[in-house]
C-alpha cells in the first residue's frame, strides 16, 4: 500500500495537489475502488514574489504532512477520512476559506463575504458537500431574488442578487476544480439576468469641476482620476505596481500588466496626465497607489468630494471607468479601439456607452426654452 503526492496543472498559475493511493482502497460508503484524494491545497506554478514562493514552502510541507498521515492510517486498514471527503465536508468551511484567501489578496472581497453570509443564512449554517445538486442551486438562486438585504428589511435588488448568485457559481466551480464536487450543478442552473440601469458619469466640465476640488483622501483622489485617464477598474488601480509602470521613446508610458478581468497579461498605453497622477515611482514591487483599499469609507469620501465639486449625484468610483468610456466616444473614438481599451470580451457591451451618450444628446435637444418664431 502506497500513497504519493501528485500534482496537476489548472488555469491561473496554479497547480492542484492530490493523493494517489496503490493499489486503490475501497470507500467506506460504497464499497467501490478509489485512487484519489483531492486536497484543498494549491501551488503557484510561477509564484511573482516572496509571499507566493512562501506560500509554496508552507503548503508543501503541509501536504508531505497529510500524505504521511493518509500512509499510516491506509496501513491500519482506516479509510474514513474518504467518507468526510466524499459529501459530508462543509461547504461553508470551503467558501469561507475562499472569503479570507479574497480579503487578503483584495479582490472582490465583498462580494464574496456577501455571498458568504446569504448562503449561511439560507442553509441556517451547514451545507454538506453531497446536499449541493442542481435542485439545491435552483432553490438558492430563487431565494436570492426574494430575500432581504443582510442588514435591513429591504428587498435585495435584482442586480445585487445576481452578482452573488455569480459569486456562488464561481465557488461551486472551484469546488469541482479543486475535486471537492464530483461535478458541478451550478453550470446546468441559469444565471440571475441583470437589469440595464442608468450608468452614471462625468462630463468634461465635471471632470475639470472634480480635478480642482479638495477631496478628503488625496489617495483616493489621485487613483479616481487615473481611473478617469485610463479606465481601469479598481482593482486593477489597486493591484497596479510600479514594475508594471514603464516608458520608451517610440511608444511614451505604457503599463505591461495582469488585467482581474478577464485575468491576462496586457499592455496599456496611457496618457502624460495618467503618469503624472501616479506621482514619483517606487520601488519595483511597491505598488502605485499604496495603501489604497475597497471599503466603507470610498461612499463617503467621493461623496464629500463632488459635493465640493459642485456634483449632487451618486457617483461611485466605478462611474470613472464610464466616465473615462464616454470621454472617449464623445471625441470620437472608434468604438472597436475603446473595446480593447476597457479588456471588454464583445463590442456589445461597449456599445451600452454609445447608446447612453445618445439618449443625453437627445435629452440635451429639449433643454433650449422655446423661442416666439413670430408666427401666428
Amino acid at each position: 500500500m502506497k500513497v504519493t503526492l501528485r500534482k496537476k496543472k489548472l488555469k491561473g498559475n496554479r497547480i492542484r495537489l492530490y493523493l494517489d493511493f496503490y493499489p486503490a482502497v475501497p470507500h467506506p460508503d460504497t464499497g467501490k475502488p478509489t485512487r484519489r484524494e483531492f486536497l484543498k491545497l494549491f501551488l503557484y506554478q510561477r509564484p511573482r514574489d516572496e509571499e507566493e514562493r512562501e506560500h509554496n514552502r508552507e503548503t508543501k510541507q503541509m501536504a508531505k504532512a497529510i500524505c504521511a498521515q493518509r500512509q499510516i492510517e491506509l496501513q491500519q486498514g482506516n479509510y474514513d477520512f474518504l467518507a468526510k471527503y466524499f459529501g459530508n465536508e462543509d461547504f461553508l468551511n470551503f467558501l469561507k476559506a475562499q472569503v479570507e484567501h479574497r480579503e487578503k489578496i483584495q479582490r472582490n472581497y465583498q462580494s464574496w463575504r456577501s455571498t458568504y453570509h446569504y448562503l449561511y443564512r439560507f442553509t441556517e449554517g451547514f451545507l454538506p458537500l453531497k446536499k449541493i445538486d442542481v435542485k439545491f442551486c435552483k432553490s438558492f438562486r430563487e431565494y436570492m431574488l426574494s430575500t432581504h438585504c443582510l442588514n435591513s428589511q429591504r428587498p435585495l435588488k435584482q442586480n445585487s442578487a445576481a452578482g452573488y448568485f455569480d459569486v456562488f457559481k464561481e465557488a461551486l466551480a472551484k469546488a469541482n476544480e479543486e475535486g471537492l464536487l464530483k461535478t458541478n450543478p451550478g453550470s446546468r442552473v441559469k444565471s440571475i439576468p441583470y437589469e440595464q440601469t442608468e450608468r452614471e458619469f462625468l462630463t468634461f466640465e465635471e471632470v475639470k469641476a472634480v480635478a480642482k476640488a479638495e477631496c478628503p483622501d488625496e489617495r483616493l483622489k489621485r487613483a479616481a482620476l487615473f481611473s478617469i485617464f485610463t479606465g481601469l477598474r479598481f482593482g486593477d488601480i489597486r493591484d497596479l505596481k510600479w514594475k508594471e509602470v514603464r516608458h520608451s521613446e517610440a511608444n511614451g508610458h505604457f503599463l505591461r500588466f495582469t488585467v482581474n478581468k478577464p485575468n491576462r497579461v496586457e499592455t496599456l498605453f496611457i496618457s502624460d496626465q495618467a503618469r503624472k497622477v501616479m506621482g514619483e515611482p517606487g520601488d519595483p514591487e511597491e505598488q502605485v497607489f499604496k495603501g489604497l483599499k475597497y471599503g466603507n469609507h470610498i461612499t463617503p469620501t467621493l461623496k464629500a468630494w463632488m459635493q465640493n465639486a459642485g456634483i449632487n449625484r451618486h457617483i461611485t468610483f466605478h462611474a470613472f471607468r464610464h466616465t473615462f468610456a464616454t470621454l472617449q466616444i464623445s471625441f470620437g473614438t472608434d468604438i472597436y479601439v475603446l473595446k480593447d481599451l476597457l479588456s471588454q470580451k464583445n463590442v456589445q457591451t461597449t456599445q451600452i456607452y454609445a447608446r447612453v451618450l445618445d439618449q443625453k444628446k437627445k435629452e440635451a435637444t429639449g433643454r433650449i426654452p422655446e423661442v416666439d418664431l413670430g408666427e401666428e
